[in-house]
């Protein structure tokens, strides 16, 4: 296993995504009737704060569809929580318009690279240019002077 495992942060985090997707309507127990359900609910939401007892709650009353989501959005999470630590690996996101990154990405792909290592690239390839630039008018500038005398 690649990233450590913190037992209260995980159970946080899956209190978190438990009471998400009840809020936005998903069932989140396995069982059909309303009562029981929301009576599992309440337990879960009062046990906001006991890490024990919300995974206690996860093996009791979790519905079986979420077992395996549940297991993903924590791994996911625990990735994004560690590489968020180092400056290196830490994501970042910029808005692109569409059209701007399908550009991108067809560059991108016909130049072998990821997008991050094309945008590197084009970067480099301007600040190259530019004082490439800057060279040549030094040099002209140069010629200018050395032509008037």
């Amino acid at each position: 296993m690649k990233y450590q495992k913190l037992e209260n942060q995980e159970a946080n985090w899956k209190w978190l995504y438990l009471t998400k997707k009840h809020r936005e309507g998903e069932t989140i127990t396995r069982y059909a009737e309303q009562s029981l359900n929301e009576s599992a609910v309440q337990q879960l939401i009062v046990a906001k704060n006991h890490p024990e007892k919300i995974e206690e709650w996860i093996k009791t009353h979790l519905a079986n569809e979420l077992v395996i989501k549940l297991d993903q959005a924590i791994r996911a999470r625990r990735k994004r929580f560690f590489n968020g630590e180092k400056q290196a690996t830490k994501k970042k996101s910029i808005d692109l318009e569409y059209r701007v990154w399908l550009r991108l990405s067809k560059y991108s792909r016909k130049m072998k690279m990821t997008l991050s290592e094309t945008i590197s690239y084009m970067i480099d390839e301007r600040e190259s240019k530019a004082l490439y630039e800057s060279q040549m008018s030094a040099m002209k500038a140069g010629l200018k002077d050395l032509l008037k005398k």
